[in-house]
């Protein structure tokens, strides 16, 4: 059985981690075929630390590259090739041998270029104090602008072509130019030369490349950021150009003719953080300064890194955002007791009166969606439940509040640190592909004293 790791928050829950452990081989159990990468680009910072002591922050590169295990980047992928070089760079000062050599790139994946980051920047920074929160990395721009002009959107593919590639990129820099002043970006030739390098030392593939490699083995599916910015489910305008559900996963399942072959499992941390404005019902200023985090601070575009109690109507609301999960995977388990004050909110209190649940609905109404960021950022948290300093305690408080099991835990950064997916000879969880329902049992897993994640 295949995996597909979501994130149930604003992102930073631990999908690096938790991707990272499932790639560790486990005696008797078969090794994962690839990570497979489904959304976003290179916007990314899935942060992975080894037993040894490396720390890598995976943005393009799959989470279970320290195990050897091969990335794909699909076609609903958005590639930076200069992002993906230096990453390479980096991993491969860390130990890893020919990192790009563990890559394929489906042709069809859109290219996020110098012209989509100036422009996303140039943007933000005209937005003054209404910034949406961008990470600046050209995202949203590569997205808007293979929607506007399909036929002209570079691609992966077209780094094979000299003439393509540069008549496409000079058509993307003169239109971004008109639509929001200079750019400040490298000149046509230099990113064409660039590019076609990039093509010289990836692995391009075509479509019967992902059916081949589910056929291998069972493959872990890499979501990015999380449910709560999904461009369509997300709290409208603090959302990305990106769907961060299950879809695209399951969409590519489906493509290869393995469809409802994968288990879906949600992250989530036991404290509710975004990065940057918009919702954060349940904000408490003191728990950034109780729970440092190491990897996360604040983003010259983002905005500053927020730390609230875990916000279980948000979080619930995720989960029937994305049409439910099979199990969680819960981290940052070490944290209650580091801070015995940390807890849950399982409601809100509204100008409107008493809000247990966020109701979801179907995609497509971004002015619905904006109406509810509008009520949520007046919300004030309410029914209060402290589960104490037990992790074993916190697992079933999270599995009561989201219904459904709790699979794995983490209680530290390391995939020593975690608990689960079980050892031995079955290649499948614990649980069948298909929705959990409420009342089945946590994880009754202890932590031991270690550090976050």
């Amino acid at each position: 059985m295949h995996t597909i790791v979501v994130d149930l928050g604003y992102g930073d829950a631990g999908k690096g981690t938790v991707v990272d452990r499932l790639c560790v081989p486990r005696p008797g159990a078969a090794p994962v075929s690839a990570v497979i990468r489904f959304n976003g680009g290179a916007q990314a910072a899935h942060n992975v630390v080894t037993t040894d002591g490396r720390h890598h922050t995976f943005a393009q590169f799959g989470s279970g590259t320290f195990s050897g295990i091969p990335t794909h980047l699909s076609r609903l992928m958005m590639v930076d090739p200069a992002a993906l070089a230096t990453e390479a760079r980096h991993l491969a000062s860390l130990g890893v041998p020919d990192p790009l050599a563990l890559l394929t790139v489906d042709r069809r994946a859109r290219l996020t270029t110098p012209y989509h980051a100036a422009a996303n920047r140039a943007r933000e920074r005209a937005r003054g104090t209404a910034r949406h929160g961008s990470c600046g990395m050209g995202i949203g721009e590569t997205a808007a602008y293979a929607l506007a002009h399909p036929a002209d959107a570079p691609t992966a593919g077209d780094c094979t072509s000299r003439t393509a590639l540069r008549r496409k990129l000079t058509l993307l820099r003169d239109r971004l130019t008109a639509a929001v002043g200079p750019l400040d970006a490298p000149p046509v030739d230099a990113c064409t030369a660039a590019f076609t390098a990039f093509a010289d030392h990836v692995t391009l593939v075509d479509e019967s490349h992902l059916p081949g490699l589910l056929r291998r083995g069972p493959a872990v599916f890499e979501g990015a950021q999380g449910v709560l910015l999904d461009e369509w489910h997300g709290f409208h305008p603090y959302t990305t150009w990106s769907t961060t559900t299950f879809d695209g996963a399951e969409t590519l399942l489906a493509e290869a003719g393995r469809p409802h072959t994968a288990l879906r499992l949600g992250v989530v941390r036991t404290y509710t953080t975004r990065h940057g404005p918009g919702p954060l019902v349940t904000e408490d200023p003191a728990l950034a300064a109780a729970l440092p985090e190491p990897h996360n601070g604040h983003g010259r575009w983002q905005g500053g890194f927020r730390a609230g109690h875990f916000d279980a109507p948000a979080h619930a609301y995720a989960v029937a955002a994305c049409g439910g999960v099979d199990g969680l995977a819960v981290t940052h388990l070490d944290a209650p007791a580091r801070h015995p004050a940390l807890r849950l909110a399982r409601g809100y209190r509204t100008p409107d009166g008493p809000m247990d649940r966020i109701p979801a609905a179907r995609p497509g109404d971004l002015r619905r969606q904006q109406a509810l960021t509008e009520r949520l950022l007046t919300a004030r948290p309410d029914r209060w439940q402290t589960p104490g300093s037990d992790p074993r305690d916190w697992t079933d408080a999270l599995s009561d509040a989201l219904s459904a099991p709790v699979l794995l835990t983490s209680c530290g950064p390391t995939a020593a640190d975690k608990t689960g997916p079980p050892d031995g000879p079955s290649t499948t969880w614990p649980v069948s592909a298909g929705r959990a329902t409420a009342g089945q049992p946590g994880s009754r897993s202890r932590c031991p004293e270690t550090s976050p994640a």
